[in-house]
């Protein structure tokens, strides 16, 4: 008859016990790193540079980059995110939609690197009247379409809107199937190489359009060290940016397809922050973003984005920014 039995079941035990005893010896499991989203946005760049450039704890942080803000969204409201880079109107869309994201940070403003570009035959906005414009299904999308509408006397009964992501929209613009899309850099600089023109521009809507840091409420509560970590980043990569903005177009440039040139060209459309002017508009008396997302609020609410002004309860917390720059308060 085989012992083995009663000599494996012991072993079995002990083994158990060791295992157990190593857990608790260990202390809590390895939490994954906080995972941030973005899509292909030059303004997310900063991000993309702390990460090439060996400035974020890989530990802490995971930058994942998706192709459209569309996605970007649906990756968060799928659970597949804790953070995000992201418009202040998306922000307030999908907050109220459900979503429970709190802004930590001010990442910067488009002063025209948002863009409708047309063919080359459109040359004032009217003579879109009657035509197709190809758009994005996002809150960005439609506030450039209503203002750049809006500007010239129309609305959107004047145009036929189609609704397709910002991949989609040079290949539409070659069949013919649209005279005008609304795009943004560095779509809109790969369109403009192909001989698009730029018809309307965020330059001419100040302040409207703000990318923030959103981060769900959950793992703010739960991980904030992660938080400041990641606005550490930023202002890491964004001093890169700014120390040697040539070294770093020509890094960043070829994963955007335009040129070193272009590249720089694009982002001078655009008013970065740091963390400590970030936190300064959070701050401020009246917060100058409290301002901002007040008047964004109801600009979505008036073209129909969401049925009444959304509530900004509880939608910034300066907690993370006063943390990470060492700045305490309450």
């Amino acid at each position: 008859m085989s012992t083995q039995p009663v000599v494996a079941r012991p072993l079995a035990w002990l083994l158990a016990l060791v295992v157990a005893w190593l857990l608790t010896a260990c202390g809590e499991p390895v939490r994954p790193p906080l995972s941030v989203g973005m899509n292909a946005w030059v303004g997310y760049d900063p991000l993309v540079l702390a990460r090439d450039r060996q400035q974020i704890d890989h530990q802490l942080i995971k930058v994942v980059e998706l192709a459209t803000a569309s996605e970007t969204q649906r990756h968060l409201k799928n659970g597949l995110l804790d953070s995000a880079a992201l418009t202040l109107d998306e922000v307030l869309r999908l907050r109220d939609g459900g979503l429970d994201l709190r802004v930590v940070a001010v990442l910067d403003a488009s002063h025209g690197a948002d863009v409708v570009m047309a063919m080359p035959n459109v040359q004032h906005v009217e003579q879109l009247r009657g035509k197709t414009v190809a758009v994005e299904d996002t809150s960005v999308g439609a506030l450039m379409l209503d203002r750049m509408l809006q500007s010239a006397g129309m609305s959107r009964s004047d145009v036929v809107v189609l609704h397709e992501e910002a991949s989609l929209h040079q290949d539409l613009l070659r069949s013919g199937r649209v005279a005008a899309v609304v795009s943004y850099a560095p779509l809109s600089g790969i369109l403009a190489n192909a001989g698009y023109r730029p018809l309307f521009s965020s330059d001419r809507m100040p302040g409207e359009i703000l990318d923030v840091l959103a981060v769900r409420a959950a793992v703010l509560h739960e991980r904030p060290e992660a938080v400041q970590a990641l606005l550490l980043a930023w202002q890491s990569g964004l001093e890169l940016l700014e120390l040697d903005p040539v070294g770093a177009a020509a890094s960043l440039a070829p994963g955007t397809d335009l040129s070193s040139d272009l590249y720089l060209k694009v982002i001078s459309g655009l008013k970065f922050y740091s963390p400590a002017q970030s936190l300064a508009a959070m701050e401020g008396t009246p917060p100058e973003l409290l301002v901002s997302a007040q008047r964004v609020a109801n600009l979505i609410a008036d073209i129909g984005l969401v049925d009444a002004p959304p509530s900004l309860h509880d939608l910034f917390d300066a907690s993370p920014a006063r943390a990470a720059l060492g700045r305490g308060g309450p």
